[in-house]
């Protein structure tokens, strides 16, 4: 019969036994999947894995992918870009699933207004409001606000003007069908005091980006967003969302019960990127980036 230093032992053993067994069975087998692993892929897997030591992440190629119906339940699945979205849709089966680097009109395309179960969207591009907020702050005098919109994103136009009604702002939206007839982008230039750029590919691409630039520029009217490519090529200033925000977002998620993750999210942080040659040379100073970052998060607290 063990002694009671012997008892405490057998306990003390026991205790560890089970807490172990508790961290084992609340590891996590992690699968990302990319059509390519290049550095930025594999700095990205580097991250996650020291931010999830205790969970098992492995990348897999887009290629060697199992159908997802074939695919443990139990696991986690973070998949990045459209392509990848389109593939897991197809399924109702298939593990929970994180979908990155998609953006609201991408996955428009793909899914329409449907919400299929188990996957949730963590979008690429800045919300509405919140860029909103940057042109508050940044050019407090920019009240009539031009918008560009297409085929594929004339569904985000409502809901700008309902964030814009709330803050006395005007929305001057003009349909551009066709990017080769610069009327319509004239006409909203006409009548505006900032052109928001909303991420879509069709409007704000690199065949576009010359006559959008030097048309909004020449009435001395800048532009908001809509992709840091933009902003290094002559955009005035954007909010985006960096990995590390990405990464805080996807434990927030990975530490919840998938069946409470809502259908999509916007990353909570994230930074904002600006071209000061245009801020100078449009006579606009944007001050302190991590001071207007503080602000941008305050308003979204407390609108």
């Amino acid at each position: 019969m063990p002694t009671f230093s012997g008892k405490k032992q057998v306990n003390l053993c026991l205790l560890l036994g089970l807490m172990l067994w508790l961290a084992t069975a609340r590891a996590l087998d992690i699968t990302v999947a990319a059509y390519s692993n290049g550095p930025a892929m594999q700095a990205f897997i580097d991250s996650l894995t020291v931010a999830r030591p205790q969970d098992r992440v492995r990348f897999i190629a887009t290629h060697e992918l199992p159908s997802s119906a074939q695919m443990n339940h139990d696991s986690r699945l973070i998949l990045i870009g459209p392509q990848l979205l389109d593939w897991r849709q197809r399924s109702v089966q298939g593990p929970p699933t994180i979908v990155l680097q998609v953006s609201r009109v991408q996955a428009r395309k793909i899914l329409d207004k449907r919400e299929p179960p188990g996957i949730i969207l963590l979008w690429s591009d800045p919300p509405l409001a919140r860029q909103l907020n940057l042109i508050r702050e940044a050019l407090p005098h920019g009240q009539r606000i031009g918008v560009l919109y297409g085929n594929d994103s004339g569904f985000l136009v409502n809901e700008l003007r309902q964030a814009a009604s709330d803050h006395g702002l005007q929305i001057n939206a003009q349909f551009w069908p066709n990017s080769n007839d610069t009327r319509p982008l004239h006409r909203v230039l006409d009548h505006s005091d900032v052109l928001f750029g909303l991420d879509d590919a069709q409007l704000y691409n690199s065949s576009t980006i010359k006559t959008l630039l030097l048309s909004s520029y020449g009435r001395r009217i800048p532009l908001i967003g809509p992709t840091a490519a933009f902003i290094r090529a002559g955009s005035l200033a954007s909010t985006y969302s960096n990995q590390e925000d990405w990464l805080k977002s996807i434990n927030q998620l990975l530490d919840r019960d998938p069946l409470s993750w809502p259908a999509s999210i916007y990353p909570e942080s994230f930074q904002i990127m600006r071209n000061l040659q245009v801020g100078r040379s449009l006579g606009i100073s944007l001050g302190d980036k991590h001071a207007l970052v503080n602000r941008l998060q305050h308003l979204e607290i407390t609108p």
